[in-house]
């Protein structure tokens, strides 16, 4: 690392770690570990690793996680545009893990841009339940929801809200919400050095005057019972565990349970908060020079069970009654189960729910949450995201085509990763290809990648322009 570190920064480091702020500085020397998280929504682990093209390591807080070596371009190849992988540092993998969601529940990631802890929330579920992930800028939510839709995930809603607005409409409501919050990065000085260009002590405040606000809003969200999961990457106290002191003052309905891995992270320390409270040691730390991994803070919280209930979203819809359904929304359910009982015969995934097909002008979304009424919310993706009506004909998705398996299409025009055609595929050009006419999946090495219309000897590309490879 040749950008220097700010001074601010070191001094105030020197005086948290004494004896050990040698070997943190030094860490700084040494080469940034690169991770990436396999997605169980399309292929388990053990597939993964008999067809990975990279030498990889695993991760040990995390299941699905493995580091790969430099040089190694993962990202470059069609198994992340197929979604196998999410391109992941190894300590963030750690967030998402601790919150310990199970499927069926529903899940909140409230700051869940660019979207790896949201995949990673995504695929504990396994397609049950419902995972809103929100972020407040709306650039960064629209990668949020293209990640989403590359690795597959079917019941997810992203909305770009901020925490108070969601607040009002979803008190007490998930079963657990994570809260990676935003932050002054600098747990990320080794893996990005322009993040000390934008550091300053001034950051530092202000990051953690909005995280307070941002914990509250969670706080009314969860249910009672409920779990939260808080982190950052950066080692500041004043984000990390005053922060977390400061929110367990203003909420004595929370208290802080043990973190998994002890063996890896280190404890929260009590006394860089003030007040000091001795529970701040079931926080944890993730310290570059005592793990393979860049810098971040960990802490996990439990609702008390009786803190105070409060109807839910859902019953209040149900009280007002479900909407009229919008004009075309029966000639798009109907356009949609022509192309499916032709195109996607073997479908595992029935969407026979009526309520649950949602229009959006020529859109169609199958959600994962029918009875939920997003007015007032702004939503940029609600569930599935079926295609596009035309003339009553229905013209599917890129998102439809990753949520399907091989084994689903009537159609499959199948390629090897090495195959130089595939290439020709991703960079959007039509190829001479025999098959039955008609919509057909195109898969790399049996997964699912995007789709093609067969045409009389032709597979005309339907590779999105805006993902095409250059």
């Amino acid at each position: 690392m040749t950008q220097p570190l700010p001074t601010a920064f070191t001094e105030r480091m020197r005086t948290l770690l004494h004896d050990e702020y040698h070997a943190f500085i030094s860490s700084y020397e040494q080469p940034v570990f690169h991770g990436l998280r396999v997605n169980p929504l399309k292929v388990d682990r053990e597939r993964f690793l008999t067809l990975s093209p990279f030498a990889l390591t695993p991760v040990a807080w995390c299941e699905n996680g493995f580091r790969y070596p430099e040089g190694a371009r993962p990202g470059k190849h069609p198994y992340h545009a197929a979604g196998l992988y999410y391109l992941q540092e190894p300590s963030a993998m750690s967030a998402a893990e601790c919150l310990g969601v199970q499927p069926g529940e529903t899940i909140l990631d409230l700051c869940a841009a660019p979207g790896g802890k949201s995949t990673q929330l995504a695929a504990a579920l396994g397609g049950r339940g419902l995972l809103i992930a929100n972020e407040i800028h709306p650039v960064r939510a629209r990668a949020l929801s293209e990640n989403l839709e590359r690795c597959g995930v079917p019941n997810a809603v992203v909305t770009n809200e901020t925490p108070e607005r969601l607040m009002e409409r979803f008190p007490r409501f998930f079963d657990r919400i994570l809260v990676d919050a935003p932050c002054s990065g600098e747990g990320m000085f080794r893996k990005l050095p322009e993040a000390i260009d934008e550091w300053s002590p001034q950051k530092v405040t202000e990051c953690h005057l909005m995280q307070v606000d941002i914990l509250d809003a969670a706080a009314a969200m969860l249910k009672p019972g409920g779990t939260l999961v808080y982190s950052t990457c950066t080692f500041a106290p004043l984000e990390n565990e005053q922060s977390m002191a400061l929110f367990l003052e203003r909420h004595p309905e929370f208290s802080l349970i043990p973190l998994p891995h002890p063996e890896f992270f280190a404890e929260g320390h009590p006394e860089w908060a003030t007040p000091a409270a001795s529970e701040l040691a079931l926080t944890a730390r993730l310290w570059p020079h005592l793990l393979d991994g860049e810098g971040h803070y960990l802490a996990k919280l439990q609702k008390s069970t009786d803190a105070e209930h409060v109807e839910s979203p859902k019953k209040r819809k149900e009280k007002r009654g479900a909407k009229s359904a919008p004009a075309g929304r029966k000639e798009a359910i109907a356009a949609w189960r022509s192309f499916a009982a032709e195109a996607i015969p073997h479908a595992k995934r029935v969407l026979d729910d009526e309520q649950a097909f949602l229009l959006f002008g020529e859109q169609l979304y199958y959600s994962p949450a029918p009875e939920m009424d997003w007015d007032g919310i702004k939503v940029l993706r609600v569930g599935l995201h079926l295609g596009t009506v035309k003339k009553n004909r229905l013209e599917p998705s890129h998102a439809l085509a990753l949520a399907l398996t091989a084994d689903e299409a009537a159609r499959v025009s199948s390629f090897t990763a090495d195959d130089p055609t595939l290439l020709r595929y991703l960079r959007g050009e039509a190829l001479s290809r025999d098959g039955a006419n008609g919509w057909a999946l195109v898969t790399v090495d049996g997964f699912s990648l995007g789709w093609g219309k067969q045409a009389d000897g032709q597979l005309k590309n339907h590779y999105p322009k805006g993902l095409r490879w250059l």
